[in-house]
């Protein structure tokens, strides 16, 4: 199934958006939510002084998977909801790509999930602003 020729052939109402970026933003989500998740087990495997990046990295799963199922269902989309969800998820994508820059030198997946998180932040910026034009 073509998900993007769906996408794009759905009525959004008064929603407008570049499907480019929204599908450069769900790859990125994507990306960061398996980073997050093989960072989160990575992290399990340290002990207690990694529990934070631990929590932080499987809230960032979560958020990033929330983010991208919203996203599949355009047609069902407000633009004050999106807005907010995407907003939650690049804060989340920050202090995760924050917590786990603090070790990146102890743990590879570490360095790997904030760089995830950091492009993941970036692609949302640049769906937002196709969204706001």
């Amino acid at each position: 199934m073509d998900t993007m020729a769906m996408m794009k052939s759905m009525d959004m109402g008064e929603m407008t958006m570049d499907m480019d970026a929204m599908q450069e933003c769900m790859q990125s989500l994507n990306a960061c939510a398996m980073a997050a998740a093989m960072c989160a087990g990575s992290d399990m495997m340290h002990g207690p002084e990694m529990a934070t990046c631990c929590a932080m990295c499987s809230n960032m799963v979560e958020m990033a998977q929330a983010t991208m199922h919203m996203m599949m269902r355009p047609a069902g989309m407000n633009m004050d909801v999106m807005s907010a969800m995407m907003t939650a998820c690049m804060t989340m994508g920050k202090v995760c790509a924050a917590a786990c820059r603090a070790h990146a030198d102890m743990d590879e997946m570490c360095r790997y999930c904030a760089m995830a998180c950091d492009d993941m932040v970036m692609k949302c910026e640049a769906m937002m602003a196709s969204m706001a034009s």
